[in-house]
């Protein structure tokens, strides 16, 4: 059997028997006499001996008009009293009334007669002191005046938290009347806020004393419930002269504008940031996709849950439209999309789709018009006007998609597509700072685009003219395997220099060429074609290497400000030698079997272009299984290492079972040389082969 609970506060209040004293009898300091019908003091209470100053034992039975009433008074005091006594009126008043000290006081009294069961009378007299009292009065007065009229909402509540008392301005705040705030709590008077934790703060000032001020909240009521208001609230705990505790006491401050005028300071900072960083991270690098990321990445979320990057496909081709030509449906392809939250609208927006929209889509219609296009409330309607098609309709409707924004991607007078903003998670419809703030990214993104297009398209021209003016498949060889790669650099400015070569000759030799312009572009790539048609024919007029390097470097000297490296050899497959001369290149590599593969120690040369200085030629040994291995310095070189250090880790690199010679190519290219450099790599790999004529072999 579990034992008792005490009651609750609240049983307590509905239960017979004494409850808490108030404190307002204290504050009042009531002092009660009882006079025979003499006039004779018959009853003296504590409070009288504090107002008047005579004790018990010095007023019971004394006369209390000798006692306590000047001379000039005491025959209206006893007529007063007369009156009282014959007629049972009761009187009230103030009256100068002598104290045991000499002094006088004037006393609040009110006097009435009492009457036994025996039928016996007596008079009554309570008294209080008058400055007391108007004290009091003034307090009450200036409360009342202070919480009927004051701008700030008050409220009193009961140790339940239950309202006792509403003013007028709380009343205007929260929308509802005084009266119907009364008896009911918090959470029933305001469902609209954050009410958990505003009970849970009123608590905590109950159960500690310790006032919250100043406390932040922000929310509707039914005074407004269509817009966010913010308020200061702040939390008292109320108690009587005694400490008993009566309720707590809130104060609310509407400071709305004051919140409104914050939000937007802070969000033109978070705009400005936004504006910063993407000033930072787009267009880092000369690629259309990559600019597109980087758009869509500073957007999310800061501006959107949603994002993505639709260019038109014509603009990508360099197609333009015709004159005339009726503006219907375009042809997007989504370059870019990011989402702050996993969301299945992205799944309508699939990076590299071709996706066609029609002329009633919102995304048409900015690129033809060339600008935005706001949904702040999108419905399911509208929707059908966002989305490519109804199936993704229906993905941005689950999504909870329900704000949209449009804004052309504009760079030197053409449009070249859109950049979508979608909002899911985030509640707030797009606004006109919204479109300020997604022109501005759109507008330094398009340039970067644009830049970014039109290097691709250099880039592609310059790539395509090297590749065309590098061999083809290598001839059928005798005694000698051979391998090649080319590799463009990333950047556009940064094609058109390297080239390769592999030259049959008469007796069954090989030419082996490997060099590189100084410059890129196109104009590089059609000097190193000069250069390779120029190697042919030396090559083919079976001039020692120095003499091909020497003639070379006379063409060179002819073009305008160029200069290029070279490394030219030749290969006799029946005595296994190999003559090789170098004009400024870095030094082949030479694997041999049973020896670690090394750099061919070579006189270096001056680069052709350069003059004065002689060529020479230096012979070794290739035998069947060795390799031999030209490069540019596309494949070595970086910003960062020594190249003394990065030839040991070439040569590195070739330690291990040995692959084939294709297989070795793209091994060395993809273990040295990062995707981002900026310079192109030409690779050459031979390797020397037995063959039934090999005059040693026999």
């Amino acid at each position: 059997m579990s034992a008792p609970q005490p009651p609750t506060d609240q049983e307590q209040g509905h239960r017979s028997g004494p409850s808490p004293p108030g404190g307002l009898l204290d504050l009042l300091n009531v002092a009660a006499v009882v006079l025979d019908t003499q006039g004779r003091i018959l009853f003296w209470s504590p409070q009288a001996e504090e107002i008047f100053g005579y004790t018990a034992d010095e007023a019971l039975g004394r006369y209390a008009a000798r006692l306590m009433v000047n001379e000039e008074h005491r025959e209206l005091v006893l007529k007063l009293f007369a009156e009282v006594m014959g007629t049972g009126a009761s009187w009230a008043g103030a009256f100068p009334i002598r104290c045991k000290d000499g002094s006088t006081r004037q006393v609040e009294f009110r006097n009435m007669r009492l009457l036994d069961e025996l039928g016996d009378v007596y008079a009554l007299g309570i008294a209080a002191d008058q400055s007391t009292l108007k004290r009091l009065e003034t307090d009450l007065a200036l409360s009342q005046r202070l919480v009927s009229q004051a701008p700030i909402g008050v409220a009193l509540l009961d140790s339940d938290l239950r309202y006792l008392l509403v003013n007028p301005a709380l009343e205007r705040i929260n929308g509802i009347p005084a009266a119907d705030h009364i008896g009911l709590h918090p959470h029933d008077i305001l469902p609209f806020l954050d009410v958990a934790t505003i009970e849970s703060a009123l608590r905590q000032v109950l159960l500690t004393g310790t006032p919250l001020i100043d406390q932040y909240t922000v929310g509707r009521t039914p005074a407004d419930p269509d817009h966010d208001h913010a308020w200061s609230v702040s939390y008292y705990r109320i108690e009587g002269a005694a400490g008993q505790v009566i309720g707590v006491a809130n104060s609310v401050i509407d400071v709305t504008e004051r919140h409104r005028a914050t939000t937007e300071a802070d969000r033109a900072r978070r705009r400005l940031a936004v504006i910063a960083d993407a000033s930072a991270r787009v267009g880092t690098a000369l690629e259309v996709e990559t600019t597109a990321r980087e758009l869509v990445e500073v957007a999310v979320p800061e501006l959107a849950d949603i994002a993505a990057v639709d260019v038109l496909d014509h603009v990508l081709a360099f197609r333009r439209a015709a004159p005339g030509e009726p503006m219907g449906q375009e042809l997007f392809r989504a370059l870019a999309v990011a989402a702050a939250h996993p969301s299945l609208a992205t799944g309508a927006l699939k990076v590299g789709d071709l996706a066609a929209y029609s002329a009633d889509r919102l995304i048409t219609r900015c690129v033809h018009t060339g600008q935005p296009v706001v949904v702040a409330h999108a419905s399911g309607q509208d929707l059908q006007h966002i989305a490519r098609d109804t199936a993704g309709a229906a993905a941005f409707a689950e999504a909870g998609v329900h704000s949209y924004l449009a804004v052309p991607l504009v760079a030197r007078n053409e449009v070249l597509g859109a950049f979508d903003l979608l909002r899911a998670h985030n509640p707030r419809p797009f606004d006109d700072d919204d479109v300020i703030l997604a022109v501005e990214l759109a507008t330094r993104a398009a340039v970067a685009i644009d830049n970014a297009r039109w290097h691709q398209s250099v880039r592609n021209t310059a790539e395509t003219l090297q590749r065309s003016l590098l061999p083809g498949r290598p001839p059928s060889l005798t005694g000698l395997d051979v391998a090649s790669l080319y590799q463009p650099a990333q950047a556009s400015s940064e094609v058109g220099g390297d080239w390769y070569d592999i030259i049959a000759l008469d007796g069954d030799k090989t030419a082996l060429v490997v060099g590189d312009v100084m410059g890129n572009g196109i104009d590089a790539a059609a000097t190193m074609g000069r250069l390779r048609t120029a190697t042919c024919a030396f090559a083919d007029l079976d001039l020692a290497a120095h003499d091909v390097l020497h003639h070379l470097d006379k063409i060179t000297r002819g073009l305008e400000h160029y200069i290029a490296t070279c490394v030219y050899a030749v290969y006799d497959p029946y005595d296994h030698r190999c003559l090789v001369a170098n004009a400024g290149h870095l030094p082949p590599v030479l694997i041999t079997t049973g020896r670690p593969p090394r750099l061919l120690d070579l006189p270096t040369g001056v680069p052709l272009g350069v003059g004065g200085v002689p060529f020479h030629t230096t012979a070794f040994d290739l035998n069947p299984g060795d390799r031999l291995v030209l490069y540019t310095d596309g494949l070595v070189e970086t910003r960062h290492h020594p190249i003394d250090e990065r030839l040991t880790v070439l040569l590195k690199a070739f330690e291990g079972p040995r692959q084939a010679l294709d297989e070795t190519c793209r091994r060395l290219v993809d273990a040295l040389r990062h995707p981002d450099d900026h310079d192109d790599v030409a690779l050459l790999i031979a390797q020397a082969t037995p063959f039934p004529n090999d005059r040693h072999a026999a």
